[in-house]
């Protein structure tokens, strides 16, 4: 916990403490329903899918419990500088973790309307970008819980990598959409599916965006950089 700081008051220890596990619990409860949404996805798996879309009232609940833990902390502590930012920050990340696992969802939801419909090519690409969002996700919160900015640099470089995969997964599907009328509606859906990963990819960048503005006072959204 090499971002949280040691105070006079055990409670506030206590209470930072709390906040850092709870986020850790979080980001392992939206990594596996990617896991899972995918899983659901390639195996043509409707009850997995649906323990999918049942999860989300756990992430639901999980925010608006660490929503109330960071009020109480600035209610009550009245923190300041980098704990100050901590707390701002993870305000922020668990937004974006929340709307992880609705993409997650929304994944699922497709997943299930796919199961019954011919398979319009082997699935490649997609398993790919879900495991570079995963990765992502875990670094990404890792860089926050550590106050590491050059890990969370990594993050934002690797936004681009599930960008290609998402366009690359548009490209290949339309040529069997032409050819085969009967393969667009799963076609969209699977389009749907690369979007809503590329979509956590850009949930992911947010949070390595806010974990440098917490550890250096830097704002580099929309610079286009993420040099130092």
């Amino acid at each position: 916990m090499e971002n949280i700081e040691k105070h006079t008051s055990h409670r506030y220890d206590q209470e930072l403490e709390e906040l850092y596990s709870r986020l850790i619990a979080m980001g392992a409860k939206v990594e596996k329903m990617i896991s899972d949404s995918i899983d659901a996805l390639v195996n043509r798996d409707v009850e997995l899918a649906n323990k999918v879309v049942e999860s989300d009232d756990e992430i639901d609940s999980d925010e608006v419990y660490i929503d109330k833990l960071c009020l109480s902390i600035l209610a009550t502590r009245q923190p300041v500088a980098r704990d100050l930012r901590f707390i701002t920050t993870a305000f922020k990340i668990v937004t974006d973790l929340e709307r992880i696992a609705d993409c997650a969802v929304g994944i699922s939801t497709r997943s299930i309307k796919l199961s019954s419909l011919p398979q319009v090519k082997p699935y490649e690409d997609i398993p790919r970008m879900a495991e570079l969002a995963k990765s992502m996700i875990r670094e990404v919160i890792d860089a926050f819980l550590n106050g590491d900015t050059d890990k969370a640099r990594e993050v934002c470089g690797r936004d681009g990598e599930i960008d290609e995969l998402n366009h690359r997964v548009i490209k290949d599907l339309l040529p069997f959409m032409i050819a085969d009328e009967s393969t667009i509606k799963a076609g969209f859906y699977i389009q749907a599916v690369a979007k809503l990963l590329e979509r956590i990819g850009d949930h992911a960048t947010n949070i390595a965006e806010q974990v440098v503005f917490m550890v250096e006072a830097r704002d580099i959204r929309h610079s286009g950089s993420t040099d130092e």
